[in-house]
């Protein structure tokens, strides 16, 4: 295996975990609200990060790499802080839409990150892939925060 294509497959098991953590995010975030339409709209988030790990981990074997299956410690610690802070603060929408906002400025971090590294290491294999995800998560990102505005301008 090349270099390149081991850093690409390096580029693309970071995404994957950071995927797996929106996915695992927005599934919590949709067990967490009651109001249907944003249920609905964390639900479709959650399937919809789970498709751009997929798309990673197909892109990683057809590099002849191991996919990565699970999402990170951060991600994991991420979540236990959030519940322990539901305990205390309540559920209540704004709160939520909060903290999917903070992981969707992760994951924006993240694509980031990946997106200077391709350009870096010149690995055009995978930038396609990897630009047409980071446009959603940026939707993601500015959707979850106009929700968030919406919500702290009603509270």
């Amino acid at each position: 295996m090349t270099d390149m294509n081991k850093e690409a497959i390096s580029v693309l098991n970071d995404l994957i975990e950071t995927s797996k953590d929106g996915q695992e995010g927005f599934k919590t975030c949709a067990e967490d609200i009651k109001h249907p339409e944003l249920k609905a709209l964390f639900t479709q988030r959650s399937a919809d990060c789970a498709t751009a790990a997929a798309e990673l981990q197909a892109a990683v074997r057809s590099m002849g790499g191991d996919p990565e299956t699970s999402t990170s410690v951060s991600g994991d610690l991420h979540r236990r802080w959030v519940d322990v802070k539901a305990m205390f603060t309540g559920k209540d929408e704004e709160a939520v839409l909060n903290e999917a906002e903070r992981g969707e400025d992760h994951a924006l971090k993240a694509y980031r990150e990946a997106i200077e590294k391709i350009n870096k290491h010149n690995l055009v294999g995978i930038r396609d892939l990897v630009e047409r995800q980071y446009h959603g998560v940026q939707r993601n990102h500015d959707q979850v925060k106009a929700l968030r505005n919406q919500a702290r301008a009603r509270s």
